[in-house]
């Protein structure tokens, strides 16, 4: 789901500027309490607005709690891409992603409650999808057309969705330095394994 209004007036201050506060406010919300639990009038509370303003904006919850997620999976899917033609090796894992991960770790509540376990809530949904398309993009650009783009995408976005998921979720124990060198490896691994013979 996409925020309501994302054509008419989206180049207007005053529209960014509600949007910014509501997101705000849920993402508070959202580190006293899972998103399930928080409402439209918490945030709207929060946000100083009223609750037919929240309605010009977003359908509902879910889909302020997607635009708020936007600016994590942005990090996470260029943490992922941050090299030009060759790709660090398997103990170098790109800084962005060390950085992406630290920050994860300290809104942990928050990421717990926008990431559901096997990777499903706002923030896993549109990251999966996210990485994937990115994935996509990048693979056509670097290799021959016809290489399983399609596979191999899914995998890199399933593979760091579903890591992710469990090192937030407290199913896996590793520092962010750890965690990122151990998704890296597996991302060389799948890119190795799919590539043209």
């Amino acid at each position: 789901m996409t925020p309501a209004a994302t054509t008419e007036g989206s180049g207007d201050p005053r529209t960014a500027r509600t949007r910014g506060k509501l997101r705000e406010a849920l993402l508070a919300a959202c580190e006293e309490q899972p998103l399930d639990q928080v409402s439209v009038s918490d945030v709207v509370r929060r946000a100083g607005v009223g609750r037919a303003t929240f309605y010009l904006h977003y359908d509902d919850l879910r889909a302020l709690a997607v635009d708020a997620c936007a600016e994590i999976v942005r990090q996470a899917v260029d943490a992922l891409h941050a090299w030009d033609e060759v790709p660090p090796g398997p103990d170098a894992p790109p800084a962005e992603l060390v950085a992406l991960l630290e920050a994860v770790r300290a809104r942990a509540d928050l990421h717990r409650s926008l990431l559901r376990p096997g990777g499903g809530g706002p923030l896993g949904e549109l990251l999966h999808r996210e990485l994937r398309q990115r994935s996509i993009s990048e693979l056509r650009r670097r290799r021959p057309r016809g290489s399983a783009e399609d596979l191999i995408a899914s995998a890199v976005a399933g593979l760091f969705t579903g890591v992710l998921t469990d090192w937030v979720h407290g199913r896996t124990d590793a520092t962010p330095a750890q965690l990122a060198g151990g998704i890296w490896r597996m991302l060389l691994a799948v890119h190795a394994a799919a590539a043209p013979r």
